[in-house]
C-alpha cells in the first residue's frame, strides 16, 4: 500500500505543473485519500483561480465525497479571504479527518493560522514531509512574501575564461542548444527580466520566452538606462510586446529622449545611487507591483552591480568549453571587483550539471541565506 511519502511526492509532482503560471501566488498540489486510494487531486494552475486543495476536493466529489478522508498538501491551506474564500472552511465542510502538510507558509501574517483552525475543528494535522523539497520549489515567493522585493537570480553564458562575448562583441551563440534550453527555462520561471542598456545596444535582444507551450507568458522586461539611451528601433521597443517593458532612467536622462520613449513602454524615474540607478529602489518597487521573480541578464556591469550589492539571491551560470581572451572583451561580471579574496563573494548550495558539451552551476549567495 502507497505511504504517506507516495502520496506527497504526488502533490509535489502536480505542484510543480504550476511552475512559472502561478505568481504571485506559489506552486501548490493536493491529493485526497481515503483507505489508501486517490480519491482526488489538483493543483494550484493560475493565480485568481481554484487552489489546489479545491481542485482535490472536487475530484473527491466524483468518488463519494472527502468526508473521512487524509488530504496531503504542499502548502499550509490558507485561512483568509483573498482572490478566492479560504481552502479551511472548504476542508473542514468536507468532513475531512487528517491533514499532510509538506511546508509552512512563509508569510508571516499568516504562517500557523490554517493549521490552528484545523486542529480547533478535530482535524490531525501533521508536518515534516518533504519540507525542504517543497520549500526550495517556492522560493522565489517565499523571499516575496517575506521582503517584498523578488527573488533575483542572475544568469550569464560565458566561455571558461569568462567572456560573454569576444573582443569584436560577438556574442551569439557561446553556449550549446540544451544549455540554451535551460536558460528559456529559468526565464519561463521569472515575472521579468533584466538588462542593461550596454546589452541592449550590442546585442539588440528580444528578452523573450521562446518555448513550446509558453506563448501566453508575458516576461516584463526591464532596461537600465540611466540616460534614456535605448533606441527607438530596439526591439524591447518596438516588437508586439512592447507593452510589457519598462525603461528605467534618472533624472540625469534627456527631457527629449525620455518623453519619446514614454510614447512607445513605460518609463520609470528612478533615484540615483553610487552614480548610477538606486537598484534597491527599483526592487521595492517591482515587489509592490508582485514581481516575485526576476532574471537579471545584464551584462558584467549590471551583473556585479547586483552581486556586489547584495541584492542577487541566487546565480546561474553557463560556462562553454570556449577560451576566448581579449583585454577588452566583455566579461560576466565586471564592476570593482574584489581587492582580497576574503572580500570575494562566496557561493553555497552549488549545483553543477552537465548540458551537452556546456555546464551550469546553480548556487545561493552566501549573504542571502532567505532575506537580502
Amino acid at each position: 500500500m502507497p505511504s504517506d511519502l507516495d502520496f506527497m511526492r504526488l502533490a509535489m509532482r502536480l505542484a510543480r505543473r504550476g511552475f512559472g503560471r502561478t505568481s504571485p501566488n506559489p506552486m501548490v498540489g493536493a491529493v485526497l485519500v481515503r483507505d489508501g486510494a486517490v480519491i482526488g487531486q489538483g493543483w494550484h494552475r493560475r493565480a485568481g483561480g481554484p487552489h489546489a486543495e479545491i481542485e482535490a476536493l472536487a475530484g473527491a466529489i466524483k468518488n463519494g465525497g472527502a468526508a473521512g478522508g487524509t488530504l496531503f498538501v504542499t502548502l499550509e491551506p490558507c485561512c483568509t479571504h483573498g482572490r478566492t474564500p479560504p481552502c479551511t472552511d472548504a476542508i473542514i465542510a468536507a468532513g475531512i479527518q487528517r491533514v499532510v502538510v509538506a511546508a509552512r507558509d512563509a508569510n508571516p501574517a499568516h504562517a500557523g493560522r490554517g493549521f490552528k483552525i484545523l486542529e480547533r475543528a478535530g482535524i490531525a494535522v501533521s508536518t515534516g514531509l518533504l519540507t525542504a523539497e517543497a520549500a526550495l520549489m517556492n522560493e522565489s515567493f517565499n523571499h516575496w512574501i517575506v521582503n517584498r522585493r523578488p527573488f533575483v537570480t542572475v544568469k550569464a553564458a560565458m566561455s571558461l575564461d569568462g567572456k560573454i562575448a569576444t573582443i569584436t562583441g560577438e556574442s551569439k551563440w557561446i553556449t550549446g542548444e540544451k544549455a540554451r534550453a535551460f536558460g528559456m527555462k529559468l526565464r519561463t520561471g521569472a515575472d521579468a527580466i533584466l538588462a542593461g542598456i550596454n546589452t541592449i545596444l550590442r546585442d539588440d535582444p528580444s528578452l523573450t520566452v521562446r518555448r513550446p507551450g509558453w506563448a501566453g507568458k508575458r516576461l516584463r522586461r526591464i532596461i537600465l538606462d540611466a540616460r534614456a539611451r535605448t533606441p527607438l528601433g530596439a526591439r524591447v521597443v518596438s516588437d508586439a510586446e512592447a507593452a510589457s517593458t519598462i525603461v528605467v532612467v534618472t533624472r540625469a536622462a534627456p527631457a527629449g529622449r525620455v518623453e519619446a520613449l514614454r510614447k512607445k513602454v513605460r518609463v520609470l524615474t528612478a533615484p540615483r545611487a553610487g552614480g548610477g540607478i538606486n537598484l534597491r529602489w527599483l526592487l521595492d518597487r517591482l515587489g509592490r507591483e508582485d514581481v516575485t521573480a526576476l532574471l537579471v541578464e545584464g551584462g558584467g556591469e549590471t551583473n556585479a552591480s547586483f552581486l556586489e550589492q547584495g541584492l542577487a539571491q541566487r546565480v546561474a551560470f553557463f560556462y562553454a568549453p570556449l577560451v576566448l581572451g581579449g583585454r577588452g572583451a566583455a566579461k560576466a561580471v565586471a564592476g570593482a571587483g574584489a581587492a582580497r579574496l576574503q572580500e570575494a563573494l562566496r557561493l553555497r548550495d552549488a549545483v553543477w550539471r552537465r548540458l551537452g558539451p556546456d555546464l551550469v552551476l546553480t548556487a545561493r549567495t552566501a549573504e542571502a541565506p532567505g532575506g537580502d
